[in-house]
């Protein structure tokens, strides 16, 4: 761990977020709890006047508090970034905008940092839901854990505390920031998940529209190219097209047999169009996959896969 011990706990205000600045306040009363030096950072993304106004009331009463005010609404991930590049502390503690967690359960990350990386909360135990909630949530972590290999059982928890060293090395850009957890596996860092009792007042029921779960789905399968085949890109798109490849193959095979021994014309053969066309793209995917690998090793001395824990002597 980095000899700062001082922690800086963001906050990303986005879309959902308790406007009354009562969790602010418990947040602050949670961290100084801990008896450790602290900053709680609130990163609003975009316009949120309603809670603004009263995190400047608090901060004028604490100076631990400060403000981070984005031009714009960037999106999560961006106002999360701009919390890590805007802080110093040696410890970054990240915390949901919204009652999600118990304020006073945030020692307990703090305290695992003795022995890992990160530590993410888990909420437990979980309030009651709908039946499509619960069987979503149960069905995206078996993905996650089917096509990554790691298991988790709460990545859509906000709260999470990690060195310096992981928010330098682990990029956040896009949606990633609900990943953090597997792209900093992936680096080879320690990470270990927490039960953290989840919050009376944690009730979502308005659940998320078609457009959201795509972006979720496609969200996972960026993720997972990125933690399997960043630096072996042929892997990936030479099983893709290879596959495509050989089913055209075969398609084009059966229909040029029919052609030659069984008098069978080819004229208004969608199959004929069919086979051809999965050969090309066959071949198109897995050219890709080979220029990937070209770019991937001319700059294969810019790129760093690998997290040093420590060098004795």
């Amino acid at each position: 761990m980095t000899e700062n011990s001082k922690v800086s706990a963001i906050v990303p205000v986005s879309e959902r977020y308790d406007t009354s600045g009562s969790l602010a306040r418990e947040y602050l009363a949670a961290l100084n709890e801990t008896g450790r030096d602290f900053e709680l950072v609130f990163v609003l993304d975009g316009k949120h006047s309603d809670l603004g106004e009263r995190l400047l009331e608090i901060a004028g009463e604490d100076a631990r508090l400060r403000i981070i005010q984005l031009a714009k609404g960037f999106g999560e991930a961006t106002a999360l970034s701009a919390g890590i590049e805007n802080t110093q502390g040696g410890t970054v503690l990240t915390l949901p905008a919204y009652y999600q967690v118990e304020p006073g359960e945030i020692g307990k990350l703090l305290a695992e940092l003795e022995h890992s990386h990160m530590a993410i909360a888990a909420r437990w135990p979980r309030a009651a839901a709908s039946k499509f909630e619960v069987m979503r949530r149960n069905a995206f972590h078996w993905f996650v854990r089917k096509v990554s290999g790691i298991s988790f059982t709460d990545l859509g928890c906000g709260a999470r505390a990690f060195t310096r060293e992981v928010a330098d090395e682990v990029p956040i850009y896009g949606d990633q920031h609900r990943f953090i957890p597997l792209l900093a596996m992936r680096r080879g860092f320690r990470v270990k998940e927490i039960q953290i009792r989840q919050s009376e007042k944690d009730r979502f029921d308005g659940g998320y529209g078609a457009k959201t779960y795509l972006q979720r789905f496609l969200d996972i399968f960026t993720v997972v190219f990125l933690v399997r085949f960043t630096k072996k890109p042929l892997r990936f798109f030479g099983m893709i097209g290879s596959v495509t490849f050989l089913v055209g193959a075969l398609f084009l095979t059966y229909v040029v047999i029919e052609r030659l021994f069984f008098d069978a014309a080819l004229s208004d053969r969608p199959a004929l169009l069919l086979s051809s066309l999965l050969v090309v793209l066959g071949l198109q995917i897995f050219a890709l996959g080979l220029i990937g690998e070209l770019i991937i090793f001319t700059h294969a001395g810019e790129l760093k896969e690998y997290t040093i824990e420590k060098i004795v002597n």
